[in-house]
């Protein structure tokens, strides 16, 4: 279909690459987004034979045709539940609901669709839970091996549920970033990075999150997006549907764009008060929500990018309201784990304290048992 033969385009040199090519990164070291896209958003571009994610394919780069049907596991197109938060409107959308208990799948049945049409036999992935189930689950079912490496600490629970799709994991001793770099060894080493964070056929499945609220909502969005961010994985795939319902005349402008960060991991929140453009990395004091412990977050500069083409803001969740929030979400019949919390005791601080009282929508990330140590 014409307008869908995307390839990669590097941030830094601007360089054009083939999506067969494979990689991650570009050969100057840049990192890389999709370009070649015409994704504007119209009625015309839903599929009807597919259920949420792949529903939006004609808005994806086409690499994906020949095998998302093998790929999709009816990932998506999950309710939006009254969080019952006093005296606000603040509705979840319930991504922990899709296969593997994670919003990642969206961009994991993406991704591995791609690997397959590239005929990709072993990929390799770094995760602190939830994306490396996602990617173990979806390379199960399209029959390509795959290792996940996981930072020590990580919830015994991820790691078996990453064990039961037949991947092997490799725990790796120290932070969250040294697993990311014995990730990178492997991916220099030519093996594929099947990478939520790097590659970015992952934010063309997450980019699926605000068409659905668009669908779902009749056709607007709410007046606040409020989204948890570590790696950037959903906000920088939220730009993407932005702009694409933009594009398309389907919205004619912005929502509210809340971020929201542990207070005890919290380089954007530091450099976006600062009113830098890119991000020092700080210690990770320790937090519950594990899931946005990213102390050098690799897109941290595109991150704060977006934010400010978005006219959004930045607020950090402490552990003791990340604490009361689980608890009062799980009261409510919502379980889930602290990440998505934090982005509730992160909405409701900002909220009271603004006076904002029009609706707002919030991702549930991933299922509380994930978390249960």
């Amino acid at each position: 279909m014409a307008g869908r033969e995307a390839f990669f385009i590097c941030r830094s040199c601007k360089a054009r690459l083939s999506l067969a090519e494979a990689r991650y990164k570009c050969i100057c070291g840049g990192l890389l987004d999709i370009g070649g896209l015409d994704d504007a958003f119209s009625a015309s571009s839903l599929e009807c034979d597919a259920h949420g994610v792949f529903r939006y394919r004609r808005l994806m780069p086409d690499i994906i045709d020949g095998h998302w049907h093998e790929a999709t596991m009816a990932e998506g197109m999950t309710g939006l539940v009254d969080l019952n938060v006093k005296e606000l409107d603040m509705r979840g959308k319930m991504d922990y609901t899709m296969p593997t208990l994670s919003f990642k799948d969206r961009g994991a049945a993406v991704l591995m669709a791609a690997a397959k049409a590239l005929g990709i036999k072993s990929v390799v992935q770094d995760s602190s839970g939830n994306a490396g189930n996602s990617i173990a689950a979806y390379a199960a079912r399209l029959r390509i091996d795959c290792e996940i490496l996981v930072p020590e600490g990580t919830s015994p629970n991820k790691i078996s549920q990453i064990r039961a799709y037949g991947a092997s994991v490799r725990v790796v001793p120290g932070s969250r970033e040294d697993t990311a770099a014995a990730a990178l060894k492997e991916a220099e080493s030519g093996r594929y990075y099947a990478s939520h964070v790097y590659n970015p056929i992952f934010y063309q499945g997450t980019k699926t999150y605000v068409y659905e609220i668009w669908e779902q909502l009749g056709g607007k969005l709410p007046e606040a997006l409020v989204v948890p961010i570590g790696n950037g994985t959903l906000l920088l795939g939220m730009l993407l549907g932005l702009r694409s319902l933009m594009a398309g005349g389907a919205i004619e402008r912005m929502p509210r764009i809340v971020a929201v960060q542990a207070a005890r991991c919290a380089p954007i929140y530091r450099a976006f008060m600062n009113g830098e453009r890119t991000v020092t990395p700080v210690t990770n004091e320790g937090t519950s929500a594990e899931g946005i412990a990213i102390a050098a977050p690799v897109r941290g500069a595109q991150m704060i990018e977006a934010l400010r083409e978005l006219g959004g803001i930045v607020v950090q969740a402490g552990e003791e309201d990340i604490a009361r929030c689980e608890t009062m979400l799980s009261k409510a019949g919502i379980f889930v784990e602290p990440t998505s919390a934090a982005t509730v005791a992160g909405a409701e601080s900002w909220a009271r304290a603004e006076g904002f009282s029009g609706s707002m929508v919030l991702p549930m990330c991933g299922a509380g048992l994930k978390s249960l140590h």
